[in-house]
């Protein structure tokens, strides 16, 4: 069997979202349409964003999944992101703070889809 190699997520806009996810996370998309853009996020690993199911897409909808990056430096590279992206305007939920894995905080992109940060296990 094979590990998961795509990590999908659903939004209202493919380009706003392109542009989000170029700019958090400094890559480019690998794969290119109008309504499907995918990064390479480790060799054969995609993070993807999708219009198919956009109709389920609502920001203040609750979620119960997360896009997580882990960093390593511990928490004074969690800290650093997270006053680099507070700086870029991203929404942030959740501040910087300490639990039981490290310093963590959580933000969401214009769609409402978390994103945690936190330092390598």
């Amino acid at each position: 069997m094979s590990a998961p190699n795509l990590f999908l997520i659903y939004v209202r806009d493919a380009e706003a979202a392109t542009e989000f996810y170029r700019d958090l996370f400094e890559t480019e998309p690998v794969f290119t349409s109008p309504r499907y853009v995918a990064f390479e996020v480790a060799p054969g690993v995609l993070f993807a964003v999708w219009t198919g199911r956009s109709e389920h897409v609502t920001p203040g909808l609750p979620r119960t999944c997360e896009v997580g990056l882990m960093v390593p430096g511990g928490g004074a590279a969690v800290d650093a992101i997270h006053d680099s992206w507070a700086a870029k305007g991203v929404t942030v939920l959740e501040p910087p703070y300490d639990e039981v894995f490290g310093r963590t905080f959580v933000a969401a992109d214009p769609d409402g889809n978390l994103i945690r940060v936190s330092p390598v296990d």
